[in-house]
């Protein structure tokens, strides 16, 4: 492993699931799985409560990997964290970019798996 990732502080923030329509697609989840909502940002986000883990709904202006649903690591540090996958066999997908609530970018690990990798401004 890498040590320009701090492991200790690297964790899943959420599951990324792009759908087309956040209103419906909470009340799916609430309805079918009872998971209750964290808080919604209009049309564009949507965080539920999976039982510790957040399922993040994201409609079409926040779809950052084209429909896939992908876990996303929250890291201190973007950029080193995307060095330290390329290290290791992966690439990217979208460099890193200003999301509205933090830095994000997209990157496939060595098997062709999207994950979304993000962290503070």
């Amino acid at each position: 492993m890498s040590d320009s990732v701090e492991v200790d502080l690297v964790k899943i923030g959420n599951v990324l699931h792009p759908v087309a329509d956040i209103d419906a697609a909470v009340r799916f989840y609430a309805d079918t799985f009872g998971l209750a909502t964290k808080f919604v940002d209009g049309d564009r986000y949507a965080a539920l409560d999976a039982g510790g883990t957040t399922l993040a709904l994201t409609g079409p202006a926040e779809d950052v990997t084209g429909g896939v649903p992908a876990a996303s690591f929250k890291v201190p540090d973007v950029t080193s964290a995307l060095t330290a996958l390329v290290q290791g066999g992966g690439s990217v997908v979208r460099e890193p970019e200003q999301g509205p609530h933090e830095v994000r970018a997209v990157a496939r690990d060595p098997w062709g798996n999207t994950v979304v990798i993000y962290g503070p401004r």
